[in-house]
């Protein structure tokens, strides 16, 4: 618990954030500020607005009005996308063709950050093969989501947004992520996970908010 004196930091502000799409307003009017280093949880249908407003907060869309901030700078304004951030958002687009580790140093190649070595650790911690030569194309879904898990700590970001991390998982690879995302936080970063899956989000997060018909409302 903070002391009166001690000065709480969020990772993730937002502030009377609305996102339209000609008529239709699929994020409305949304605020709220998430605590740096704790678990937050974002449950709600498909089609409820969690994934433009984690989008909006990445940087990927421009809000019709409000705004985001993470780690105090504001998205579209100071910077352009998250800073220090790792993300899954959606299916990542993968070459089918390509193995697993090939993908991954093809993307570090855009960031300039991961080295070999961190695209290895960050395979083996998802609980893949490095060396599996097989084309991600041959991929499991629980496969290519671990993956996607895999791109998004390579870097060693402070905050990872992920988008539906347990899908494709079967009841060990859900526990395994559960597991995973807890040592995350244990080396202090921070987690915005959304889920349809509302149990899963419970018994794993410091927060919980519910977005529905772009509205939302924090549960715990």
């Amino acid at each position: 618990m903070n002391s009166p004196h001690e000065k709480t930091e969020y990772a993730i502000e937002v502030q009377n954030l609305s996102m339209r799409f000609g008529q239709d307003t699929v994020v409305k009017n949304v605020s709220c500020k998430l605590q740096a280093g704790q678990i937050h949880g974002l449950i709600g249908r498909n089609g409820s607005g969690k994934t433009v407003l984690m989008k909006c907060i990445l940087g990927f869309l421009r809000p019709s009005s409000g705004e985001a901030k993470v780690f105090g700078k504001r998205i579209g304004q100071d910077v352009d996308f998250a800073p220090d951030t790792g993300m899954l958002i959606e299916s990542p687009g993968f070459l089918p063709n390509e193995s697993g580790i090939s993908n991954l140093k093809w993307l570090a190649r855009l960031g300039n950050q991961a080295k070999a070595a961190d695209i290895r650790k960050a395979i083996e911690t998802v609980g893949l093969d490095p060396n599996m030569k097989k084309p991600v194309g041959k991929y499991s879904l629980g496969m290519r989501q671990r993956l996607g898990i895999a791109q998004a700590i390579m870097e060693s970001p402070r905050l990872l947004v992920l988008d539906e991390p347990m899908n494709g998982l079967d009841k060990q690879g859900v526990a395994d992520m559960k597991t995973l995302l807890k040592s995350f936080q244990e080396q202090g970063k921070t987690i915005l996970l959304a889920s349809h899956f509302s149990l899963d989000i419970e018994e794993l997060c410091d927060t919980v908010h519910e977005m529905d018909q772009g509205h939302m409302t924090r549960l715990v």
